[in-house]
Order: structure tokens, then sequence, then C-alpha cells
């Protein structure tokens, strides 16, 4: 199987609203929720896709040829890879009932471990949704990081219970989730936090806290104060807010401000292994992608998650060697063009 035919037999499983396309850029499913695209017109996640592809990379083979590492370390754990497979949650509602929440964590999940990274998985209004995600978790010695979305304070020490029972080695909050139409108007109310707030879930959590949803200098320094470890430089991938800039645009200045003091990761359009490097070279230490290894799973699952994560790390490696990087600490800026 390559690439083109995981894409063709996603098609015939994914459901009517993703279309599996060639390239995963926002503009087909702008509009369309439930499902991959977004509330409004959905034009940040299309801005998000376009603004890496602006950034041109800086080649330069006047160097040694040697082996490339693209081995990453994050909260005492080494990956093969920099790159993690973005959380998903009420897989039947935003897809088909190709899978249930249970089956696509246990393949998104397991394949990323066996294939050096980890997988993000998701939260949703069903208490099964993270009941299955952090199931999928403890099979693999908790290499996984569950994401819990911004609910009540009662709400989110049910779920962290569960976190805490996987043995995952991390847990983010995805506060950007504030945005999206299911959880307004709740009873009792989810939403935004204040840095008091956060604080007190990072406490509760006990093991390194991910702020996702980070888009101002701002903002990343109350997610510091907040006693966070990381942060996602993050818009919901343009779902949740229309005329955002994107990731790409605001991550240099929040991976200056704050890079250094804790870990930044960046998602939202990233969608090759190019891209990945542009990111690194803009200051992110990780990067997320998420819509495209939905896709890997309904076109191959286990195998079709492990030919996307080894096309990525390719992709990377040659971008790399290419402009004459040989670790992931010697990627500069300069190495890119915006």
């Amino acid at each position: 199987m390559n690439y083109q035919e995981l894409l063709e037999n996603a098609r015939t499983r994914i459901g009517s609203y993703c279309k599996a396309c060639n390239v995963c850029n926002g503009i087909v499913c702008k509009n369309s929720i439930p499902g991959p695209g977004a509330k409004g017109v959905g034009d940040t996640a299309i801005r998000n896709y376009q603004k890496w592809q602006e950034i041109r990379v800086n080649m330069d083979t006047l160097c040694e040829n040697k082996p490339v590492d693209t081995t990453l370390e994050l909260f005492g754990q080494t990956f093969k890879y920099p790159f993690f497979a973005g959380p998903v949650g009420a897989v039947n509602m935003h897809y088909s009932d190709a899978f249930n929440d249970m089956s696509y964590n246990d393949i998104l999940v397991s394949a990323c471990r066996e294939n050096g990274i980890a997988a993000f998985t998701g939260d949703g209004v069903n208490p099964q949704v993270m009941e299955s995600a952090t199931a999928a978790i403890s099979k693999v010695n908790g290499l996984g990081i569950p994401t819990i979305k911004p609910w009540n304070i009662d709400t989110i020490k049910e779920k962290l219970e569960l976190v805490k029972k996987a043995g995952a080695f991390a847990v983010a909050m995805d506060i950007d989730a504030a945005g999206l139409p299911f959880l307004k108007n709740m009873t009792p109310p989810a939403g935004s936090k204040s840095v008091d707030e956060l604080l007190r879930i990072a406490e509760i959590a006990g093991v390194p806290f991910i702020v996702k949803g980070i888009m101002t200098v701002r903002s990343a320094l109350k997610a510091k104060e907040a006693g966070a470890k990381a942060i996602v430089v993050s818009n919901h991938g343009g779902r949740v807010l229309d005329q955002c800039p994107s990731t790409a645009e605001v991550l240099p200045e929040i991976a200056e401000a704050v890079g250094g003091h804790m870990k930044v990761l960046v998602d939202g359009g990233i969608r090759s292994g190019t891209d990945i490097f542009k990111a690194l070279a803009l200051g992110a230490d990780g990067i997320i992608i998420c819509r495209p290894f939905v896709t890997a799973v309904f076109g191959g699952e286990k195998d079709g998650v492990k030919l996307y994560i080894e096309k990525l790390g390719e992709e990377l490696k040659d971008t790399m060697a290419m402009c004459g990087a040989f670790s992931l600490n010697e990627i500069t800026k300069d190495m890119v063009r915006k």
C-alpha cells in the first residue's frame, strides 16, 4: 500500500464530511460541523495550511554527509521523530461508524507507539470517549497524552482520575475548545479558564500539564504562570474562530517569549516533513498533526498509521540533510525564509 492507495481506501470508509483530500488544506470541508470543518466560513483553517506553504527552506549541501538524527526527548521519554498524532473525540459523530472511539484509539495509540511516536487522544460529551482513550493509553504503558476539554472542575477531576489510572506520562487541556458549539450553555459551565483555575488543574494532574490553544505571547505567559510544562500553539485547527492568524504567523514570537522555560508544540495545517522542519526552525520543540492521522486510520488501520509516520519521517530527514541540519538541535531559524 502506498499513500495514494491509503487515501483512496479512506474515501470509501471515512463518512460524508471528510473527503480524504490529496492535500488536507481545509478548503473542501471549510464549514462542515460536525466533522473536520469549522463553524463560520472556516477561513482560519485554510490560512493555517497556506502560511506554512509560503515559508521556504534554504538548501545548503556544502556540509559533511552524515546520518540524520530526528529523535526528540519530552518529559523523560525519547521519541523517534519530533511529531505526534493529534486528538480526536466522538469519532462516530465526526466521521463514520467504521470505527468507534475504542477501536479508533486502540489502533492509533498502539500504532504510534510501535512506530516511535505518541498520540494525543480526544475527549467528548460522552464519558466513554475519555474512558476509551485512557484505556488505549494504559495498554501501551502510558505512552500517550490524553487531552481533556475545559469542563467544570468536578468533571475535570473525574477525567484526571482516568488519566492517572492509565499512567499517562503527560496530560493536555485544549483551552481553545471553549469555542466549540457543543460546550456552550452546558450545565455545569464549561469553557475558558483563568490562570488560577489552570494552576489548580495542573496541580491536580500530577504529571506534566500541557495547555493547548495558545495564540498570543500574553496567553503563553499566562500558561507559564499557571504551571504548564508545555503549550501547544493552536487555534483548534482553525475550527473555532474565523479571522484568526495562522499558527505559523504567531509561533516565532511565542517561542521567543517562553522557549527555554517550557516546551513549545504547534499544530494547524502542518502536512509534510518539510512543514515539520519549518516549524522546528521557527522555534517549536515538537509538532502535532491531526486530520491526516484520521485518514491514515480509516485508510489502512495500523498499517496506514505506520505508512504515514514513515512518510513524514523520511520527508523530514531529507529536508534536514538538504539544509545541513543533522539533529534537531542543529535546525536554526536562518534555514527558512518567510
